[in-house]
């Protein structure tokens, strides 16, 4: 039996997105308790932009751009073209502008700015080039107060020992705002360290949970319910290989989402489903030898192991992602490992993993991470790609740059392409988000020709920012059994269930905002129950 129980309103599992949504919940006078199995708030949020889809929001009017929410709804629908995910759109649709309204009330979270990001599917109806993404201000940290040292760090200061500054964005100043908002209603608390392990049903309703904190097991009920904010399964080896035959190694997710509340949900009943699919992302392999979210490939092509293009590698990185990864599964043709050939121009111009102009850090080489050749026949040996077709796809793609135009793949011609002309590395790794250098002798700036040696070639794999698949909610985010019938008490969000947004990511902010959105509509129900 466990050791201790204590009682809450509210019990949320994960301090990601679900952290929002505890906010929400104590600000109404609900005790409430956050559950973290590591020992930083933030889950992969805080590894994130922070981007938030909201459509109609207070932010993108006073932006002065007009966004009516029939276009919005009319693009998604077209996007997602799955008739039974269209009654979750429209909760996410009419959740996110009343949920960025009632933060904008604390002045924690002060005032959202909308981000000039397009939609992703810019020849859709109901598309917009202005963008629907909303960012949280930035955060400085000596205003965040003590509990900041709480919050997960980005992932380049976890992974290469970053320097933020003294001033924090996207999502580490959602989660700071958020956890400092949720503390100072009173009614909030925090358990670090605490993993779940079993959800408590009486009488077929979900009324707490039983987990493991310091090696003892301890249990925690909840009068109103539990919401499941916990992330995917994206470090899981085992729900990995049996779901999508990729093991999580190369995953950008926070390391503890290993599906421990997706289990626990299936234990009491809980229907599933795309749990194949995953935020994939083209992952660009560092010198310690695991791929870093990568976004925005302005020169240079990609190559699968034929030699041969096979995407427009500008193109939004979910879509990307989702080329190589099926590609390699129902070609024959290797895409696992791709490759990024460019040339000392592109270096020059636009750098790799760090600013341009820069000398070229000695362990890029030494690790093997970018591989240098005085000439393409001497690069294909060393990525192992038949020289003859790497050679006619580069003519190929110098003849385009010359002309502007790519025929084969259209670089260049999208909203989101265009965003590109300007900056470098955006949204993907903070210190590759500056402006771009300008290139006045090509016409188009994403295309310029790989003929200026020594030639170089970096990895790509596939990498992700978590799972999509997960638990099977309804419209208030309560969890549904097998037989399509809510589990009273229990609620889920963000990558712990199944998206709104089926098998697409339709803008920037989409999973960011359904974890918030549908953690808020939790919160809603468990205040005002629907029958």
């Amino acid at each position: 039996m466990p050791s201790s129980q204590d009682t809450y309103d509210v019990i949320v599992v994960g301090s990601g997105g679900g952290l929002v949504g505890a906010y929400v919940a104590a600000s109404r006078g609900l005790r409430t308790l956050v559950l973290e199995k590591t020992d930083r708030v933030g889950g992969t949020v805080a590894y994130s932009g922070a981007g938030l889809w909201f459509p109609g929001a207070a932010p993108i009017e006073r932006a002065g751009i007009e966004d009516d929410i029939e276009n919005a709804r009319t693009y998604l629908q077209d996007v997602v073209a799955d008739t039974s995910r269209e009654r979750l759109q429209d909760a996410y649709l009419r959740a996110g502008p009343r949920l960025i309204e009632e933060l904008e009330e604390n002045p924690w979270f002060q005032s959202f700015v909308h981000g000039p990001v397009p939609d992703y599917y810019p020849e859709r109806p109901g598309a917009t080039a202005s963008g629907r993404t909303l960012f949280p201000p930035p955060l400085p940290v000596a205003e965040a107060g003590d509990d900041f040292r709480l919050v997960r760090g980005s992932l380049p200061t976890e992974r290469w020992g970053f320097d933020e500054g003294p001033v924090v964005s996207g999502g580490r100043a959602l989660i700071g705002r958020a956890l400092a908002a949720f503390l100072e209603t009173g009614n909030g608390t925090l358990r670090l360290g605490t993993a779940l392990e079993n959800l408590v049903v009486e009488d077929g309703r979900v009324v707490g949970v039983e987990a493991v904190s310091e090696g003892e097991r301890v249990s925690f009920r909840a009068e109103r319910g539990v919401i499941l904010a916990a992330g995917g399964f994206e470090r899981d080896r085992e729900l990995r290989e049996r779901h999508q035959r990729l093991t999580g190694e190369w995953s950008n997710g926070a390391p503890g989402n290993t599906g421990d509340a997706l289990r626990a949900g299936i234990a009491v009943g809980a229907a599933t489903d795309l749990l194949d699919e995953a935020w994939f992302v083209p992952g660009l392999v560092r010198p310690d030898g695991l791929p870093v979210f990568h976004s925005g490939t302005r020169g240079g092509i990609w190559v699968n192991g034929a030699g041969e293009r096979f995407v427009n590698e500008t193109s939004p990185y979910d879509q990307a992602g989702h080329a190589i990864v099926r590609l390699h599964a129902t070609t024959g043709v290797r895409h696992i490992p791709c490759h990024w050939v460019f040339d000392q121009r592109q270096l020059d111009r636009d750098g790799i993993g760090f600013p341009p102009a820069e000398p070229l850090p000695e362990e890029w080489l030494a690790s093997g991470a970018l591989k240098k050749a005085d000439t393409l026949e001497q690069l294909a040996r060393l990525i192992d790609v038949p020289f003859g077709t790497l050679d006619r796809t580069v003519k190929e793609f110098n003849g385009y740059a010359h002309t502007g135009v790519d025929e084969k793949f259209h670089r260049g011609e999208t909203p989101w392409d265009q965003m590109f002309h300007h900056i470098v590395g955006f949204p993907a790794d903070p210190r590759q988000n500056f402006p771009a250098r300008p290139e006045p002798d090509w016409p188009n700036p994403l295309l310029l020709p790989i003929d200026s040696p020594p030639y170089y070639a970096a990895t790509i794999l596939p990498s992700d920012i978590g799972t999509k698949g997960g638990l099977l909610t309804d419209e208030h985010a309560r969890v549904l059994d097998t037989g399509g019938r809510p589990i009273p008490g229990l609620y889920a969000a963000g990558n712990t269930a199944a998206a709104m947004s089926g098998r697409v990511y339709p803008g920037a902010g989409t999973p960011i905002g359904s974890s918030v959105a549908f953690a808020y509509l939790a919160v809603l129900d468990l205040a005002h129950p629907a029958d």
